[in-house]
């Protein structure tokens, strides 16, 4: 009898908790993550910060059951209590990297509904059993935009809702999956399979049927693959081509492609007028609609709404709820701050989209997806819905699933990078692709002036206008009769003594003052350009007339931290060679800013495949020279020249006039059969075609 007792008690005795058993194991993984990322980059990421201070919750909470646990032996106390003060010193290490982590230890500190989760999950993995009031977290930020005073709601968006009163959304669930890798944090080891690097980053492309747009343009190679995998049903991509390579023109003809109608474009202010030019090149058959300020003269009728990050709050609401079945987000590094209004915005739109349609389109654009860290992957893929705030979703976690890897096998890296890529990542440089681009090219980029400098150049150009008019006019009832038509012999001498007289003239109305305020109101939009394209590609050359554009331009540069050096009128010899010297051989040297006429000619800037002209030249030789000074013999790369032209204003009339007069050169030097136009001069021709405007708008 003693001996059976005796083995009862043996076999009843607590067992001693195994390394991999309970909670304190799930711990020792968090608070070792934040410690490597700690050692890594000196501090934290959002994600790290709720793992920190789940880690800090529990194990308090750990220690607390401990002393209160009778079935435990001293012993084993002792041993675990041992094991919670070795984690507390390990993040007592974090914190002396981090110290913004103090705050999170504070009893007192506020704990988010992402800690409440985390923590749960972690108690979960523990195979603790938990109360239904620990397992329900209750998150007090909404999901979905609510409207506020500062949303508006544009007269034609209320008559279109009211158009479509039974346009019932399709919400669709993506159940969560539970595998294998349902209890372990997957986000961090995303990130750092990125930063170990591997094959290029692009997913695999079929080919094209054909090159042919509606609009009667054909697509590049490598922009037709694109449109190929969006019509065989990819409906996500992070498309981060280089600049030059037409991401713009196949995000709309993916759209076409895919009926992605009606589809939501969201763009730098700087580039919206450029994005409408767009879709009338490429899907012309498609009603465009810009949304200015509160959206009174937006068209919600329109298959494609192109709206910018600044108003993007105020519209947000309908947004939200108005049915677009396909999203385009520009430039989206600009989302990177999960804390920003605008990242926040777009975020609760793409959740919108997402849970009423099926499949819709989503497609974030930009050269650079990365400016500072892995991190700055995050909003991309939450926006693209791959991932949420705290783990992949059901298509990338179905992936990961399948490669049958955790993190702590071998080969999970690799794998899980490619997975992640698969979902839709496509990135082409110009180099891959340099036999399908032209060696060189000229791209309009239309801004808008909508400040008071803005307002002040269209009421000049008015005034231009009725001034060429009433001259005109006299000159008509001077001559007695009634015309049946515009006479181009006496708009053509309105035109030349207006040009003569402005030469000596000191007013803001004449062309030669419109024309500079005009460079000066696009310094700040034109230097903003200049800024991403640098970010995205490296060096860029900016050209301006006037040496108040090039200092604007140049306390903008100071600002976004880019290092530049310039070339002006003013320099001698050697402060222009060690200039060219800086910009060439000093890599941190991001932007060259040169004088169109001290830099036109004589020097080489080939290190540089972008060149930005932020004021028009009145000669297209010029502006040939500037852009020459890139495309020169020994350029590798196909190089692109931006020209920054104020739309509803003269200055885009001057560069179409600019380039008819190219026209001349190819045909006498180059054997084209371009057109030959009148030998006036573009100022003289600008005015020309402003007045003829002016007299055919009033009929006859």
């Amino acid at each position: 009898m003693a001996q059976n007792g005796r083995t009862n008690t043996r076999t009843t005795k607590r067992r001693r908790p195994l390394d991999e058993e309970g909670i304190i194991p799930i711990l020792a993984r968090a608070v070792r993550e934040v410690e490597n990322a700690t050692n890594r980059d000196g501090k934290v990421n959002a994600a790290n910060r709720t793992k920190f201070h789940a880690a800090g919750l529990l194990i308090r909470e750990e220690k607390i059951r401990l002393d209160s646990d009778t079935t435990l032996s001293q012993k084993d106390r002792e041993e675990q209590n041992k094991r919670l003060d070795g984690l507390a010193m390990i993040m007592v290490k974090s914190l002396a990297k981090d110290q913004s982590l103090a705050t999170l230890l504070d009893p007192n500190a506020k704990v988010s509904p992402a800690t409440q989760k985390l923590r749960r999950d972690m108690l979960l993995a523990s195979g603790k059993e938990l109360d239904v009031d620990d397992i329900l977290i209750v998150d007090d930020a909404p999901d979905e935009i609510v409207e506020t005073k500062n949303h508006v709601l544009p007269p034609s968006v209320r008559r279109a809702e009211r158009a479509r009163p039974f346009l019932a959304p399709v919400f669709t669930e993506k159940p969560r999956l539970n595998g294998r890798l349902q209890n372990w944090e997957l986000i961090e080891p995303l990130f750092r399979a990125f930063e170990q690097g591997g094959q290029a980053a692009s997913m695999e492309m079929p080919e094209p049927r054909g090159l042919a747009t509606p609009g009667g343009l054909d697509l590049m190679l490598h922009q037709a693959k694109f449109v190929e995998s969006a019509r065989q049903g990819h409906r996500s991509y992070l498309l981060a081509d280089e600049p030059g390579l037409g991401k713009t023109a196949q995000a709309l003809i993916a759209a076409e492609a895919t009926a992605s109608f009606p589809l939501l474009v969201v763009v730098p202010n700087v580039v919206k007028r450029n994005w409408a030019r767009e879709v009338e090149r490429w899907i012309p058959h498609r009603h465009t609609s810009v949304v200015h300020g509160d959206g009174d003269d937006l068209d919600a009728f329109a298959e494609v709404i192109i709206i910018n990050y600044e108003i993007l709050e105020r519209h947000a609401g309908w947004a939200s709820r108005f049915g677009f079945k396909g999203m385009v987000v520009d430039e989206a590094h600009f989302i990177k701050n999960k804390d920003s209004q605008r990242s926040k915005n777009v975020q609760s739109i793409a959740q919108a989209i997402r849970q009423r349609q099926v499949n819709p389109l989503l497609i974030a654009l930009t050269g650079t997806p990365l400016i500072n860290q892995v991190e700055d992957f995050r909003m991309i893929w939450k926006f693209l819905g791959w991932i949420d705030d705290e783990r992949p979703m059901g298509e990338l976690m179905s992936k990961l699933e399948s490669l049958g890897l955790t993190p702590a096998d071998p080969g999970f890296f690799p794998e899980a990078r490619q997975a992640v890529i698969d979902m839709g990542i496509v990135r082409r440089r110009k180099a891959d692709v340099a036999k399908d681009i032209p060696a060189r090219r000229v791209a309009d980029i239309p801004v808008e002036l909508d400040d008071e400098m803005g307002r002040s150049i269209r009421e000049s150009e008015l005034a231009l206008m009725k001034r060429l008019v009433e001259r005109y006019d006299r000159i008509i009832a001077g001559r007695g009769d009634a015309p049946t038509q515009v006479d181009a012999d006496i708009v053509r001498l309105v035109a030349s003594s207006e040009v003569e007289e402005s030469k000596q003239s000191t007013t803001d109305d004449n062309v030669f003052a419109m024309v500079r305020r005009i460079g000066q109101a696009k310094a700040t939009l034109a230097a903003d350009y200049t800024v991403q394209l640098a970010q995205n590609v490296g060096k860029v050359v900016f050209f301006a007339k006037h040496i108040d554009v090039m200092d604007v331009a140049e306390a903008h540069f100071a600002k976004a931290g880019l290092k530049t050096t310039s070339i002006r009128g003013d320099q001698s010899a050697t402060a222009r060679t060690a200039a060219i010297d800086d910009f060439t051989n000093d890599p941190d040297v991001q932007v060259i800013v040169c004088s169109l006429t001290a830099a036109g000619v004589g020097i080489n800037l080939q290190v540089a495949s972008n060149v930005v002209l932020a004021e028009l030249s009145w000669t297209s030789a010029e502006q040939t020279q500037a852009i020459d000074r890139v495309h020169r013999i020994g350029q590798e790369m196909p190089v692109t020249a931006w020209r920054i032209l104020a739309a509803q204003t003269i200055d885009s009339r001057i560069a179409d006039l600019i380039d008819s007069k190219a026209g001349l050169a190819s045909r006498a030097l180059d054997g084209s059969d371009a057109d030959l136009e009148p030998s006036e001069t573009v100022q003289v021709a600008a005015l020309i075609a402003l007045l003829t405007d002016a007299l055919n708008s009033r009929g006859f």
